[in-house]
């Protein structure tokens, strides 16, 4: 299986951004498509669509109205026997793993984003991952996105540096 691409946060169109030429590749690809919330507009998710026809997606805070109506604000996948939630904010640091455990309570691991911070926790065997922004690193060392890995031994999440 190849492996599933993982985006948020890419707030597009606004000046000339666009999705740097790697993670296009990337997604194109890839399995699937999994994003965590914040496209900006209905627009950029039939972008995404047309690189990779397979994509699971939540609205975030700021896609308009059109993308807020027609995506969930969370949703679980099954990936490869395991389960898989996603939602766009998952609220402060401080004790997020064990809120994301109690609010996905049969999920393994939980994708977000809206601090554009990849991030990559584990608890056991509970993961939590945020792919980071391709296109608006704001605090972030630099851009980038996630792969996900369906294993025998479970899901492996990894950054994509662009």
């Amino acid at each position: 299986m190849a492996p599933i691409a993982l985006l948020a946060d890419t707030h597009m169109p606004k000046g000339a951004r666009r999705l740097p030429q790697r993670c296009a590749e990337l997604i194109a690809g890839a399995e699937a498509l999994i994003h965590a919330g914040d496209f900006l507009t209905v627009a950029v998710l039939k972008e995404l669509e047309a690189l990779c026809p397979v994509v699971h997606a939540v609205h975030g805070n700021v896609d308009e109205a059109i993308l807020r109506r027609s995506l969930p604000e969370a949703l679980e996948l099954t990936v490869g026997g395991r389960v898989l939630a996603v939602l766009h904010d998952a609220g402060p640091a401080h004790g997020r793993v064990e809120r994301l455990r109690k609010r996905f309570p049969t999920a393994d691991a939980v994708l977000f984003g809206h601090s554009h911070m990849p991030l990559h926790e584990r608890d056991g065997d509970f993961q939590i991952f945020n792919p980071g922004s391709p296109t608006e690193r704001r605090r972030a060392p630099r851009r980038s996105m996630g792969m996900l890995h369906v294993e025998e031994q479970g899901l492996r999440f990894e950054h994509v540096w662009l």
